[in-house]
């Protein structure tokens, strides 16, 4: 199973693709040097695959390299960094 992940700015969204299908996203906003995470969703037939948490570290390694902090305002990321440490770094109060 091929796994990747991109950022979309037109969209404003961080796409996950399993096999060259679109399996999920990340929506955020950006605020001052910051990604703003609003809502993630993974597609009902990749559930339990780990694409959500395969999403959620692309779309945080995409934030480190760019030089950038993390806002989890989406539940899911902010578990995501609760269960990995090596990502509170990134995260900025709200």
């Amino acid at each position: 199973m091929s796994r990747q992940v991109s950022n979309n700015p037109e969209a404003f969204r961080y796409e996950i693709t399993v096999d060259g299908a679109k399996a999920g996203f990340a929506d955020y906003r950006m605020r001052q040097g910051a990604v703003v995470f609003t809502h993630t969703e993974v597609d009902p037939e990749y559930e339990g695959q780990g694409i959500g948490g395969a999403l959620a570290r692309g779309a945080l390694d995409d934030v480190r390299a760019r030089g950038l902090k993390a806002v989890p305002l989406c539940p899911f990321i902010q578990g995501y960094i609760d269960r990995h440490p090596e990502y509170r770094d990134l995260v900025v109060q709200r």
